[in-house]
């Protein structure tokens, strides 16, 4: 079996998450979050979508993390940032880490919004 070391070039990946933190590059950060090429930064859950919309001419793919359990996100806030351009995949969070984490290894241009786990 051969494996390969993955390199991270445009942001750096999700290591771990536990109630109330999430684990980027070795440093913890209180939860919810953004993250992606343009950093990690605090993200103000579902009545943020300035921040959000302004990363959308850098990010195909947006996956929103609901927490612990998927949920249904606001309909206006799917509506604010898909008529921005983003394409939003909502999961629950560490669903959404995982995947966040597999689409970056491939370089993809992807951000993640996240919510904290309980």
């Amino acid at each position: 079996m051969r494996l390969n070391e993955v390199v991270f070039t445009d942001a750096e990946p999700i290591d771990g998450y536990g109630a109330g933190y999430f684990r980027i590059g070795g440093k913890q950060h209180s939860a919810p979050l953004l993250t992606g090429a343009q950093g990690t930064k605090p993200w103000g859950g579902f009545d943020d979508t300035e921040s959000l919309v302004a990363i959308a001419e850098d990010v195909d793919v947006l996956f929103v993390g609901t927490g612990t359990d998927i949920a249904h996100i606001p309909a206006d806030f799917r509506q604010t940032l898909e008529q921005a351009g983003l394409g939003v995949e909502v999961m629950n969070s560490p669903a959404a880490c995982r995947t966040y984490n597999v689409l970056l290894s491939e370089g993809r241009r992807v951000a993640l919004a996240v919510l904290p786990v309980t």
